[in-house]
């Protein structure tokens, strides 16, 4: 159950935390205060003192600190470069949970960056969703991690439907259809580019979900075909 802390966080810190509604990270933090999450929230900007009436910190390191552990997830949303910078802050301060919304890595071609990015998160064993995904999100928990405002994008009601997503265009449109129809869901998850989390890692966690009774598919290629086929082998018994 590695994955269990992504969907039920007791301490999330958003990297590129921002006032300006425009940004990713405005909206992140945005949508996490909107929703019924109840953890603590640490917006990282060393820019401004405050966000949303949230006090803000300079970088991951003082966040950890004022935590008095390792933050349960880390929500990265800056360019590709400082991105990775904070990737090995991360790994220094003992974090093991890491989605990146970030893009600009191999989906563009610069296999550089996502091979450097890689190297991090193996050195320090980190959990890695992403980069350059939409996000996350888990009915349950409240915690909503995508970065399209709920104007945009309505969220469907809680259910037992959960939907994984390589494209974030697809997942979006599926979340409207969704909504539109009246219809619940569980969790939704945004993998991008699986730099180390893939599909069949996925797969296999839902499979053993109690609030997700029916898995939904969206993919663009298969990292592990044959680890794959037996997973969802597996998982298919059990659920369709």
């Amino acid at each position: 159950r590695i994955l269990d802390t992504f969907f039920n966080p007791k301490s999330v810190a958003i990297v590129g935390a921002s006032r300006n509604s425009e940004k990713i990270g405005h909206v992140l933090l945005n949508n996490l205060l909107e929703s019924k999450f109840k953890g603590k929230i640490y917006p990282i900007n060393p820019k401004t003192r405050s966000i949303k009436n949230l006090k803000c910190y300079k970088n991951i390191t003082n966040a950890t600190k004022a935590n008095k552990q390792p933050i349960d997830l880390v929500v990265i949303a800056i360019p590709t470069e400082p991105s990775i910078l904070v990737t090995e802050e991360c790994g220094k301060n003992n974090i093991k949970n890491i989605l990146s919304i970030t893009a600009g890595f191999s989906e563009v071609g610069n296999k550089d960056a996502e091979e450097r990015l890689k190297k991090i998160i193996e050195k320090y064993k980190i959990n890695h969703i992403g980069p350059n995904c939409l996000g996350i999100v888990d009915s349950y928990s409240g915690l909503d991690m995508i970065f399209l405002p709920k104007l945009r994008l309505k969220r469907p009601d809680q259910g037992k439907v959960s939907f994984i997503c390589q494209s974030g265009a697809v997942g979006s449109a599926t979340l409207d259809l969704l909504s539109s129809q009246g219809l619940g869901f569980s969790k939704f998850i945004t993998y991008g580019n699986a730099t180390t989390i893939n599909e069949t890692h996925l797969l296999e966690y839902l499979g053993e979900d109690k609030n997700t009774d029916v898995i939904c598919m969206y993919i663009e290629g298969v990292r592990e075909g044959k680890r794959f086929i037996e997973v969802a082998k597996r998982v298919s018994k059990e659920k369709p």
